[in-house]
């Protein structure tokens, strides 16, 4: 009898253990999936990418300065960077219509990073949209054509951006990788911040007047994204060379 409960006893730890470890399993992948998830979404439609599966996305800001951008896309090719994705503000556009002539000669991708580079989290519904129409005849007037992707000016945003930028055609791309550029912590540690690069990454920089040490980082930071055996991409090559789950936001 004492035998039996003995055996019982072990039989049960050894099926608890079983089932913890399955039960563990399951959440790990489960949080892995969230962490690696490309896209955010609504309930039932628009989504916002920031991941992809194959190569790696360098997507520089452009909100406001005159000093900054035309050196950086100097390196970009001197470097023999081919493929990159410029998110620029109307406003910024109108100011700089020759960087942005020179930005598509090169055959970078441009995006539209609003006009007024304002919170869109703190807009209303009818203003978010003013802004966007209005950037939109920005480059109209400057004769970009066929801008497919808006990013939220300070990277703050929710469903109503998702919906908007859906109904005038846009895909919203957010970033899965900030070197922190903007806050000007040093090149190496604007080079370590994007060290964590893989496969699929969408990488956020900027080209505004504020990020004083950009232009000094790159050289680094793309030599080291070649090590790792990776291939430049615009945001757009990226999304069709992707397929992608989702995760609801609010």
């Amino acid at each position: 009898m004492k035998f039996f409960m003995v055996l019982q006893a072990r039989n049960i730890k050894f099926y608890s253990v079983i089932l913890l470890t399955a039960l563990f399993t399951a959440w790990f992948l489960f949080v892995q999936n969230i962490l690696h998830a490309p896209v955010f979404s609504t309930e039932d439609g628009p989504k916002a990418v920031y991941k992809g599966e194959k190569n790696v996305a360098i997507t520089f800001n452009i909100g406001w300065g005159d000093e900054k951008a035309a050196p950086i896309i100097e390196t970009l090719k001197k470097e023999n960077i081919k493929s990159a994705t410029f998110f620029l503000s109307g406003s910024w556009a109108e100011r700089h219509p020759e960087l942005v002539a020179q930005i598509a000669k090169e055959g970078y991708e441009i995006g539209m990073l609003g006009y007024d580079y304002k919170d869109y989290s703190e807009m209303e519904d009818q203003e978010i949209i003013r802004d966007i129409a209005k950037a939109q005849e920005a480059f109209k007037k400057l004769n970009v054509k066929n801008i497919d992707l808006l990013r939220a000016p300070t990277g703050h945003f929710d469903k109503r951006l998702l919906k908007i930028s859906d109904n005038f055609g846009y895909t919203v791309v957010h970033w899965s990788i900030d070197s922190k550029d903007w806050t000007n912590p040093g090149v190496e540690r604007i080079v370590q911040n994007i060290d964590k690069a893989q496969k699929g990454d969408i990488i956020l920089l900027h080209a505004s007047d504020s990020a004083k040490q950009t232009n000094k980082a790159l050289p680094e930071l793309l030599n080291d994204l070649r090590a790792k055996n990776l291939t430049f991409v615009n945001v757009s090559e990226m999304i069709s060379n992707s397929s992608a789950s989702s995760e609801e936001i609010r």
